[in-house]
Order: C-alpha cells, then structure tokens, then sequence
C-alpha cells in the first residue's frame, strides 16, 4: 500500500469491516446525539448529500479504527515529511491529538457520509488547522451494484506545468481507501516536489452510499 501512495497518492485496503460492523456504523447516522454537526452539502455547493462530524465521545468502533490506523501510516506519513523537510509527526495517536489541542484544534473530524440518487461530492481537500496529519481513510459500508450503483471515488492529482490525472477507486463493502488529504512527495530534478491532491465521488445512479471517514486530526 505505501508503494502504491506513492505511486498514485491513494490505495486499497483489504477488508477491514464486516457486513456486521459496516450495518452498525450505517445505522449511526439516523442517531443525531452521536454529532456535533451535520453538512447538507448543497447548501454550500459542495455537491448533493450530507454528512455528520461525531462528537465525543466517539462510538467505540469508530476510535478503536482511529488509533489502530493511525501508527503504520504515521510511518508513511514521516517518511513523506523526510522528503519534503517538513515537520514530522508523533508514533501513537494520542500525542497527536495533544499536538492538534495544542494548536487550538479539539473537535473531532471523523464523520459519516450518505448519498442517494443524483448525490456526489466536488473535488476538496480535509484540512481543518495549521496541524494536517497528511493521510486519511475512507471506509465503504455499503455494497457496490448491490445496495447503490455509480458514485466512485475520483482522485485528481495536479502536477505542476501538466495536466490534472485522474484516479478511479470503487472499494468493496468494508474495504478502506487510504489517501493524500493535501500533498504528496513526487520526484523532481530538484529532489522533492509537492503534488496536490483532491478528491470527490461522482454521482450516485440509485441506492444509498454511506462512507465513514477517518480524518486523524482534529479541527480548530
């Protein structure tokens, strides 16, 4: 996986989800106490859909992925920063989150997203603060051609002095996409270059697609 962020800033996981946890993890976004704020994304132009930021205490799932994920990408993670002479980050989760309080960062960023026909979101990026943890992960809850048709993960990188690339990613139920939430280190004739990635999904055909994502810092 880290060959292939290198290579395309966005990779595959295997399934890390059951059919079980991905049902519970959908049944959580009808549960409005579990948030502290909900996005209806056409009010902002952002795209058609919504989604939900959790408040604290997070469902026990949803922090047990938080801080299991976070240790072997904050491996890839410092070794990007190594090659781009930025700052690096700590090994556990936790002293991150101490880092982002720090910075006046205390609000929980992971969220659930639901989209039905015509739903899709235009290309971002997650920043939330001067502290940006440079990957995050997306995890499909739903089955492709099953529960929804359409909506795949569009990656668009953006290299200087060419033109946009796209990447298509379409996850099966339960798998994680790992993801550049900003830059990612490209090799140039000067050492290190920076490329800017944005991402989106395109638009939902009929069905629902739910996708919880895992943002590791915390928003100001």
């Amino acid at each position: 996986m880290a060959t292939r962020l290198d290579a395309d800033g966005v990779a595959l996981t295997p399934p890390l989800l059951t059919e079980d946890q991905c049902g519970e993890l959908r049944a959580l976004f009808d549960e409005a106490g579990r948030f502290r704020s909900t996005v209806v994304m056409a009010r902002h132009r952002f795209g058609e859909g919504s989604y939900r930021y959790f408040d604290h205490p997070l469902p026990p799932l949803v922090r047990s992925l938080r801080t299991a994920l976070y240790p072997p990408l904050a491996r890839i993670a410092n070794d990007w920063a190594r090659r781009l002479k930025e700052p690096g980050f700590p090994p556990d989760h936790a002293a991150l989150l101490d880092a982002c309080a720090a910075s006046g960062q205390h609000r929980p960023t992971p969220l659930l997203l639901r989209y039905g026909p015509g739903g899709h979101n235009c290309l971002h990026q997650d920043v939330y603060g001067d502290l940006t943890f440079p990957l995050q992960v997306a995890l499909m809850l739903d089955r492709p051609e099953a529960d929804f048709t359409g909506g795949e993960s569009v990656f668009v990188e953006q290299r200087p002095r060419a033109q946009s690339r796209p990447v298509v990613k379409r996850p099966g139920q339960g798998q994680g996409m790992i993801f550049a939430v900003r830059h990612r280190p490209v090799p140039s004739s000067r050492g290190w270059s920076r490329v800017a990635l944005r991402h989106g999904v395109s638009e939902v055909h009929d069905g629902r697609r739910h996708v919880l994502g895992i943002i590791f810092h915390d928003a100001r």
